[in-house]
């Protein structure tokens, strides 16, 4: 059966049972009903997603009363989104989806089992565990599984509570479509996930998450955590709130291209902090990484919860928008940085009124290009955006710094033939309020070359060659300079000849 008969089916099987309706106040955000929702490809996977994916948390996972959190995944698919997320440490999240697969026949196995239905949809899990085997005190990993769980364990435990029996057990031909290492923070943590991957070897005493993930996208063993060899990941995914940096840096050192999703928070206030529209999300682009957006309402402190993590329903948001903040403009501004192709937005609360309806509202709003703003659109939304709490809506994000110089910034000398050249190198600097355009070389104080930056998707770094004029010393710096015109200096470096 074709996916257009598959939903078609669906749609009838699902008439007027998918509204839930609550009161309240509520705050229009624009036009609703979308009949084919916009589409963008989740970069190198090749997958056409929804501009809007759900969320996992928000409503899924903290469930206010009177809300029914498995009508609010049947109204998404109604809808024809396809790009659902939850997570292992989401609570009750999971079991929710695999509530809704159920009555949806995408469970495979089960009678009715619509193989074509589940490709047409794409599931994305995660864990915060950051071993696959071993343990490091310095690296702690967070679970919601047993003690002692690792990458794997959480993995299965996601198949078991959505498609399995919730206590372990996963029917064949279960898998979740994108695998994240969740919530990257610091660089220990990236050393972490990263441990074996480069050769894997099953008589290592600690093996990092990647490598186990590979084996269970290629169906192999060659960390020895996969003998069956099974196949219960699609795609390898990371994703971070706090630091852009930590995230250049994994996707920087990933030199088997394993990983294909970055999930990262953007929203209006980004580049009050340190930003990532201008450093992980160009680096993500530039490799040919998909990327998800998030925290595109701050998780709520755009509007009526605290700037602090939720913790219980009473944070989960109700309404839509708010008169001093449309939710559309929000949502229009992290779909139209480049590079992103579809925003998760957890939802509080559906309605048979699709005035009040945040699915539909967050649907019709996510029907936007990609790059449709103008600069100075997306300097109004930022204007927007102070309102919320000053401004102070990212607590889940690394503070604002100036401009960065450049890293690591080292001089060699080398003979070429009959000449002496000076070889510079660096790793690339870190944008601040505007993105960064090029680098300037100085020679004893006087300029003696530029080169343009590039998003820096390896380790290996920027490199500037010069002929010094000759014999004695020479001293050089190296100047960021970004589209503000704003620039950041190196230190010296010296050479003698």
């Amino acid at each position: 059966m074709n996916e257009a008969l598959s939903r078609r089916r669906f749609l009838r099987r699902t008439t007027g049972l998918l509204a839930v309706s609550l009161g309240g106040p509520y705050f229009c955000t624009g036009r609703v009903g979308v009949e084919a929702p916009m589409r963008r490809v989740l970069g190198r996977t090749g997958w056409e997603v929804t501009t809007l994916g759900l969320g996992g948390q928000a409503a899924l996972q903290w469930t206010p009363p009177g809300v029914d959190p498995v009508a609010i995944i049947l109204k998404a698919f109604s809808k024809q989104i396809n790009y659902f997320d939850t997570s292992n440490v989401y609570g009750p999240s999971p079991e929710n989806y695999g509530k809704a697969f159920r009555s949806l026949h995408l469970i495979p196995g089960e009678s009715g089992y619509d193989e074509n239905l589940r490709r047409s949809v794409h599931l994305a899990s995660k864990s915060m565990v950051r071993y696959a085997k071993g343990e490091n005190p310095e690296v702690p990993g967070w679970t919601e599984g047993p003690p002692g769980s690792k990458t794997v364990d959480d993995l299965k435990r996601t198949l078991s509570l959505i498609f399995g029996d919730g206590r372990g057990n996963y029917p064949d031909g279960a898998y979740v479509d994108v695998f994240f290492t969740h919530n990257l923070s610091d660089e220990k943590e990236v050393d972490a996930i990263y441990e074996g991957f480069d050769a894997p070897d099953s008589r290592a005493e600690r093996i990092g998450a990647l490598a186990a993930l590979a084996d269970y996208r290629d169906g192999t063993n060659l960390t020895g955590l996969n003998p069956g060899e099974e196949r219960l990941i699609r795609a390898v995914g990371i994703s971070g709130h706090f630091s852009s940096p930590v995230m250049m840096e994994c996707l920087q050192r990933d030199t088997k291209n394993l990983i294909d999703v970055m999930l990262i928070a953007i929203n209006a206030n980004d580049r009050r902090c340190l930003p990532h529209q201008f450093n992980a999300i160009p680096v993500a682009e530039a490799k040919g990484v998909g990327v998800v957006a998030m925290k595109v309402f701050a998780d709520g402190a755009m509007y009526t919860k605290e700037a602090k993590w939720s913790r219980t329903p009473e944070d989960v948001v109700l309404t839509v928008g708010s008169p001093e903040l449309p939710s559309r403009r929000l949502i229009e501004y992290s779909l139209a940085v480049p590079g992103i192709s579809t925003a998760i937005i957890g939802i509080g609360h559906i309605d048979g009124d699709p005035e009040k309806c945040q699915l539909e509202q967050n649907l019709s709003a996510a029907q936007v290009e990609p790059q449709a703003l103008t600069a100075d659109d997306r300097s109004e939304i930022e204007q927007l955006a102070l309102r919320a709490k000053e401004g102070r809506t990212n607590y889940f994000q690394h503070p604002p710094q100036p401009l960065g110089p450049p890293r690591e910034l080292n001089v060699e000398i080398e003979r070429r033939d009959d000449a002496l050249v000076a070889r510079l190198t660096w790793q690339t600097a870190f944008a601040s309020e505007a993105p960064i355009v090029h680098y300037e070389i100085t020679r004893d104080g006087t300029a003696a070359g530029r080169l343009e930056h590039r998003p820096q998707v390896t380790k290996e770094p920027f490199a500037f060659e010069d002929l010094p004029p000759g014999p004695g010393r020479h001293v050089y710096t190296v100047a960021t300079v970004d589209a503000a015109g704003t620039k950041a200096e190196s230190e010296a470096v010296e050479i003698r000849l």
